[in-house]
């Protein structure tokens, strides 16, 4: 090598040396030609380990099949690749230092893959660049999370953690549409505390809350995960029955009821009892929008607090209200598709 040449190639390397990025340049047989200042710092390899050997032989948790794939095809493409942190988080598992960042376990990068020529005009080597992207990620991350703790809370009633009424009638309105889509069985189920205002008259609003809690911990639990609950407003809940016939639906509504029977609220030492009436309806043709669903399912509600509460009540198609009896076969279909 001329003296020229020694000079350009020590100039270049202390270029290579300052970059705040990872270079690192292989050939086709990924022997490493290139290992600048940033790899030997955060991968506590010094060049004198790693010039001239095999990448993969040296460097640990290096996600090898998919790299080798990235550097094949882009020697056959000939153009230059990008990998960014989105997509795969680290390629070097390097560990953060950055204080700016705390939080993050490691370093998350970019990396550009860059098709080199020899002065045969052949692509013989590969460089990549490794970019510390760790700030931007965890800004991004940071972004996101709040994002969907906002919607979270936009969406989740703060007293039972259920979905608040709008949400909860948005899912309705979807719900109802999908139904006109897809004609499969579907029920809507709103319900009710007895006498809450006793409750609140009697033991204090705090003592109310905490029924209302109670209840709502019941219901999740007793619920499939394909169920959509939501407080509508009070002391008043619904949910909606995606793929459940009103006759399937005795059984959600018995357990819940019993459960709910059997529940002891203690606050202050004081124990509290309560029951809930249901209404059913499920949908039919004759249901022409989300509000007559909604409508006729509360009049079942209604029509079980005039025949003495803690029952419930069907809605059926031709307006009639009838007892949701239970049968061992709708107990256990239900059961099947408990989620």
């Amino acid at each position: 090598m001329s003296d020229i040449s020694l000079a350009d190639f020590h100039l270049t390397m202390q270029v290579l040396d300052h970059l705040d990025a990872g270079i690192v340049i292989l050939d086709k047989n990924y022997n490493v030609y290139a290992w600048n200042t940033f790899m030997q710092a955060y991968s506590g390899i010094s060049t004198d380990q790693i010039m001239g050997k095999p990448l993969f032989d040296v460097v640990e948790n290096l996600p090898e099949s998919w790299l080798k794939n990235k550097i094949s095809s882009t020697f056959k493409l000939r153009m230059r690749s990008f990998s960014a942190w989105e997509d795969r988080p680290w390629v070097f598992k390097f560990s953060n230092f950055s204080p700016i960042s705390g939080g993050a376990d490691f370093m998350y990068q970019n990396m550009t893959l860059t098709p080199l020529k020899s002065l045969t005009g052949e692509y013989t080597h590969i460089c990549l660049t490794i970019t510390d992207v760790t700030d931007i990620a965890k800004n991004k991350n940071h972004l996101r999370e709040s994002n969907e703790q906002l919607t979270h809370l936009s969406i989740t009633d703060r007293l039972t953690q259920l979905y608040n009424r709008g949400h909860w009638e948005n899912c309705l309105v979807e719900e109802f549409e999908h139904y006109q889509q897809m004609h499969q069985p579907m029920t809507l189920v709103m319900f009710d505390i007895d006498h809450f205002k006793n409750v609140n008259d009697t033991y204090g609003h705090v003592a109310g809350d905490a029924v209302i809690k109670t209840i709502a911990d019941i219901v999740r639990k007793a619920k499939r995960q394909s169920d959509i609950a939501g407080r509508y407003g009070g002391e008043e809940f619904g949910v909606i029955l995606p793929g459940t016939t009103a006759d399937m639906t005795s059984y959600f509504t018995e357990r819940l009821r019993k459960k709910v029977e059997r529940a002891n609220v203690v606050v202050d030492g004081k124990t509290i009892n309560v029951t809930i009436s249901l209404g059913v309806c499920q949908l039919h043709p004759g249901i022409t929008n989300y509000e007559s669903w909604l409508e006729q399912t509360d009049s079942a509600l209604y029509e079980s607090k005039n025949k003495g509460r803690n029952q419930t009540t069907i809605m059926q198609a031709n307006g009639k209200f009838t007892s949701l009896a239970t049968n061992v076969k709708n107990i256990n279909e239900f059961n099947r598709n408990i989620g």
